[in-house]
C-alpha cells in the first residue's frame, strides 16, 4: 500500500533550477497613464497552440444508472493536500485541445474517447423486413465516447499566473456490464477515481471539502455550482408555475362563488 505523501522541505527556487515555471516582471501602464510593475508566474511548457492545458469534464452514460461524472483525487504539493478535481493535463506539441483531452482522459481514468465532435443521436433504430423467414426490428446502439464541447481559452488565476486552459466535455457511453477500465498513469502519478451522479455532485464536493487533507479545485466547484443552481432554478420555476395555477384557481373560485351567490340572491 502506498505511503501517505508529505512535504519534507520548502525553500526558494532560483531561475536556473526552475524546469517548469518562471517568474516574470511585467511593466505596464494602467488606464490613468501610470506606470506599474506586476509579478507573475508562467509555464515554460506552453506549446505553439498558445494553450497550456486542458481539463476534462467526463459525462458517463450507463444503461441502468444515473448520468454521472468522474472526478479524481490527486496530491498537490503546493497546497499540501489532496485536490478534488477534474482529470486534466498539459497539451503536447502538435495536439489539439480535444486530442489532449482524449489522451489525458485515457491516462488518468482509463476511459477512451474520440477527438472529433459527435452531433448526431447515439442510438439508431433500423427496421428490416426479411421476407417470409424473418420480419422484425433491429436496434443498433452506437456506444461511442465523443468530445461534445470545447470551451474557449480560459484562465483561473490571472492575478498570479499567465497559465490558461480549455475545458473539454467528453461523453462516455458504457455497456451494462462494463467494468471500470485500467488507468495508464505515468511514473509518479497516483490518482484516485470517483464516479458521482451529476445530481449528487455538489453535495459530494461539499462533503469532501470537509474531510481533513482535501481541497476542491475552483474549476470543478464552479462547474458543480452552476449545475446545482440550474437544478434549483428549474425547481423554483416549477414551484412558481404551480403557485400561479393555485392563485388562478383561487381567483376563479372566488369569482365562481360570487357569481353563484349573486344568482341565488337574484331569485
Amino acid at each position: 500500500m502506498p505511503q501517505a505523501p508529505s512535504i519534507d522541505r520548502i525553500s526558494p527556487l532560483s531561475a536556473d533550477e526552475a524546469k517548469w515555471t518562471e517568474l516574470r516582471k511585467i511593466e505596464w501602464t494602467d488606464q490613468d497613464g501610470k506606470q506599474r510593475v506586476w509579478e507573475a508566474a508562467a509555464r515554460k511548457t506552453r506549446k505553439s497552440t498558445g494553450i497550456d492545458a486542458v481539463a476534462i469534464a467526463p459525462i458517463l452514460h450507463h444503461p441502468s444508472k444515473p448520468v454521472s461524472t468522474m472526478i479524481i483525487l490527486q496530491y498537490r504539493p503546493p497546497v499540501e493536500a489532496f485536490c478534488v478535481e477534474f482529470p486534466a493535463g498539459l497539451i503536447d506539441e502538435g495536439e489539439t485541445p480535444e486530442e489532449a483531452a482524449v489522451r489525458e482522459l485515457k491516462e488518468e481514468t482509463g476511459y477512451e474517447g474520440k477527438a472529433s465532435k459527435w452531433s448526431q443521436p447515439r442510438a439508431v433504430v433500423a427496421t428490416w423486413h426479411g421476407g417470409n423467414e424473418y420480419e422484425g426490428t433491429w436496434i443498433l446502439t452506437l456506444a461511442l465516447s465523443q468530445v461534445v464541447d470545447c470551451s474557449p481559452t480560459i484562465v483561473s488565476d490571472p492575478g498570479l499566473t499567465t497559465a490558461n486552459m480549455q475545458m473539454v466535455t467528453v461523453e462516455v457511453h458504457l455497456g451494462e456490464n462494463d467494468e471500470q477500465p485500467e488507468q495508464h498513469l505515468e511514473a509518479g502519478e497516483h490518482i484516485e477515481r470517483i464516479i458521482v451522479p451529476l445530481s449528487e455532485l455538489y453535495d459530494k464536493l461539499q462533503a469532501l471539502s470537509k474531510e481533513k487533507g482535501k481541497i476542491v479545485d475552483a474549476r470543478l466547484y464552479h462547474w458543480a455550482l452552476g449545475l446545482h443552481w440550474s437544478q434549483r432554478l428549474i425547481e423554483y420555476a416549477a414551484q412558481g408555475y404551480i403557485n400561479d395555477i393555485y392563485v388562478a384557481f383561487v381567483a376563479w373560485g372566488y369569482k365562481f362563488g360570487g357569481d353563484a351567490l349573486r344568482a341565488q340572491k337574484a331569485k
